[in-house]
């Protein structure tokens, strides 16, 4: 699911869909369908903003439940739907006091365009 506060573009949430309140807690199964999407996530995510890094941080902090927030990393400024976005953390830690609040039409672009893009 995307971020609604893009953190960089194409920033997005992947979580598991079992309730699992620690990454050990995950069934085999789980393990086997992450290693199948974070492949396919990566392909689109790749093919729709050409990403220099890719970023999978867990921190669980607000929502308990796991989760994963992909951040796509960018060593300069991106520009889509008339929006620019700069991943203002680069090359160091993702700078999460920056995040884009961008409107529901532009996030709705920004999922497509990665849905448009996946394998």
């Amino acid at each position: 699911m995307l971020r609604p506060a893009q953190l960089t573009l194409g920033s997005v949430v992947l979580a598991a869909h079992e309730p699992a309140r620690a990454f050990s807690e995950l069934s085999q199964e789980s393990f086997t369908e992450l290693h199948q999407v974070t492949a396919q996530l990566e392909h689109a995510l790749a093919n729709a903003f050409c990403y220099d890094k890719l970023n999978y941080l867990m921190l669980m902090m607000v929502d308990p439940d796991v989760h994963l927030h992909v951040i796509p990393r960018y060593a300069e400024a991106k520009y889509f739907n008339g929006v620019e976005f700069i991943d203002s953390g680069w090359p160091g830690v993702p700078d999460f006091s920056r995040a884009y609040a961008v409107n529901a039409e532009v996030n709705r672009h920004v999922i497509e365009h990665i849905g448009s893009c996946w394998a």
